[in-house]
């Protein structure tokens, strides 16, 4: 190895190791203990100190939240680690955005020295390897993309012929034990799948089939498969609507190979969108059905038909702010008819709802009136108690002012974010051309250079223009003009209502609990309460 290091005794270093699936195929030169080999015969030969070595096994380069690498932040972090060393810049990472931030910002303001070995690349000194490093990283970034590109065009060339390329298959049916891509009837829960349509067919609605399961305690299909839960919640293990629904609208058990409902956003990010029914990958006569096809037409029918009769939503002045203060999750509005056969919308806790008589939670049902009213009261209470009515000429002015300047700062942050846009995207097209020989690599590194210094100017001026757009504007400031305009509305705007509340919490005993977004008016709410004014309740 050429890279010299002249004072071994300062560092301790983390020796990086990373494998991804596609890094198998390349044979064991990329292997974990040839990796781990070559980094230790350099420690070794230049008398380095090991902190400790991470192993990512089976991680992408595009995923920069892999365990072992997190921990060797941790480790940065808590000023263990002073020295990282890799095989390669690609086993840091494949994403030439992310590598760069570690590479050129994180690295050197936590003093950390990093050494890729094969690449020569050493940011303890000055060298021409450390000038291509952006090259190497956006080459490493490119080959992540096209890596992605074949592997999900060979899964939806399996998806096409009917193959299962999913991890489990949906509920009733499992892996087939001798034929990959093939799926078999479950036969263990295969009963439970025929008996919820034959309830549904029978006139049964999907929220009674989900109690009735509920109460006969057969598991769900995510605790039979031993499925990790993502937001564990008072409803985990449960049955409901949902998911009798989509069952019962799902082609798989009919026999059709149903695929392609979701799409990753991205080869660097492992979240999903969800895909319409038009974009999914349907194939027909796959596997054995579980039900028959007429039974299937007829539960859809039913299921159709309960839709046009389904309530309307409604709009009111709490939506999306108010929650059940016990479980934590989003009141649901419900319309009864009065006495006199009015509307009269009442608050209800959605947990509750989904899961009747499954003891989860309780109804906390209360008319949506009376919750909104008292809310508009208390927060006007508060507000009054905080502004000073000396202070209202001069901060409207100010606000004024204030408003003025906000406005210039996001047109000029706008158009220096287009900049780098703009930038960023050309960088992209140079490399691609030299590659493929288009650009000479004179003209390549003069139009590079200069294009990567405009970026580094426009990133420091975006960074000055949001550190100037943030401070031109005083929480208190903020907080002191929607009081104000609170005030002068009589609470009836939405919008303002919004910007002053984040969110409105009911007790099971009807206790209104609002949680402001500025300090300074839960700090005067926190004054009324140790005076006796509150908390509130609506009843």
């Amino acid at each position: 190895m050429y890279l010299e290091i002249s004072n071994p005794m300062d560092y301790h270093a983390a020796l990086y190791i990373r494998l991804s699936k596609e890094d198998e195929s390349e044979g064991p030169s990329q292997s974990v203990q040839n990796q781990e080999s070559l980094l230790r015969e350099f420690v070794q030969q230049h008398r380095l100190s090991v902190y400790d070595t991470y192993v990512d096994d089976g991680w992408s380069g595009t995923n920069f939240d892999r365990p072992s690498f997190q921990r060797m932040i941790a480790d940065i972090e808590a000023r263990k680690v002073n020295m990282v060393i890799t095989k390669d810049l690609s086993r840091l990472g494949r994403d030439y955005i992310m590598t760069g931030h570690y590479m050129e910002r994180y690295f050197p303001e936590h003093r950390v020295r990093y050494i890729s070995l094969l690449d020569g690349i050493d940011t303890g000194v000055d060298s021409t390897a450390n000038d291509i490093t952006p090259f190497r990283a956006i080459m490493n970034d490119m080959y992540a993309k096209d890596i992605s590109k074949k592997i999900k065009s060979v899964k939806r060339d399996k998806q096409r012929k009917g193959q299962f390329i999913g991890g489990k298959p949906v509920y009733g049916y499992k892996m087939h034990p001798t034929e990959k891509n093939k799926i078999v009837i479950d036969e263990e829960v295969a009963p439970i799948v025929r008996r919820v349509f034959a309830l549904a067919l029978s006139g049964m609605s999907c929220r009674n089939i989900a109690v009735l399961l509920n109460q006969e305690g057969i598991p769900t299909p995510a605790t039979y498969a031993n499925l990790p839960v993502a937001r564990p919640g008072p409803y985990t293990g449960l049955w409901s609507s949902e998911r009798i629904s989509d069952m019962l609208q799902n082609e798989t058990y009919i026999g059709n190979m149903v695929q392609g409902r979701s799409v990753k956003i991205s080869y660097k990010s492992k979240k999903c969108l969800k895909q319409g029914p038009a974009n999914w990958v349907i194939v027909e006569g796959t596997h054995e059905p579980l039900v028959d096809a007429e039974t299937f037409r007829k539960v859809r029918m039913l299921l159709n038909s309960r839709k046009h009769t389904r309530s309307r939503t409604y709009d009111f002045l709490l939506k999306g702010l108010i929650f059940c203060h016990e479980c934590g999750y989003p009141l649901a509005v419900l319309n009864r008819k009065n006495a006199m056969g009015e509307d009269v919308l009442y608050f209800v806790c959605r947990t509750y709802q989904r899961f009747t008589k499954a003891g989860v939670c309780s109804s906390h049902s209360i008319k949506e009136k009376t919750v909104t009213d008292a809310v508009i009261d208390k927060v006007r209470e508060v507000c009054r108690a905080y502004l000073n009515p000396d202070e209202l000429l001069p901060m409207a002015r100010e606000a004024v002012e204030n408003s003025r300047k906000q406005s210039s700062l996001e047109t000029e942050l706008q158009a220096v974010q287009s900049k780098i846009d703009s930038l960023t995207a050309n960088l992209d097209r140079m490399y691609t051309d030299r590659l493929n020989g288009l650009l000479p690599e004179e003209d390549f590194q003069r139009i590079f250079n200069r294009a990567k210094l405009d970026r580094k100017l426009l990133e420091e001026k975006r960074q000055e223009l949001e550190l100037r757009k943030k401070s031109s504007v005083r929480p208190e400031d903020r907080a002191k003009e929607l009081v104000q305009r609170f005030i002068e509305t009589a609470g009836e705007s939405r919008e303002l209502l919004v910007s002053l509340i984040e969110r409105v919490e009911l007790t099971e005993d009807k206790e209104v609990i609002i949680k402001f977004r500025f300090a300074q008016l839960e700090e005067t709410e926190e004054s009324q309460i140790s005076q006796g004014i509150a908390p509130f309740h609506t009843a």
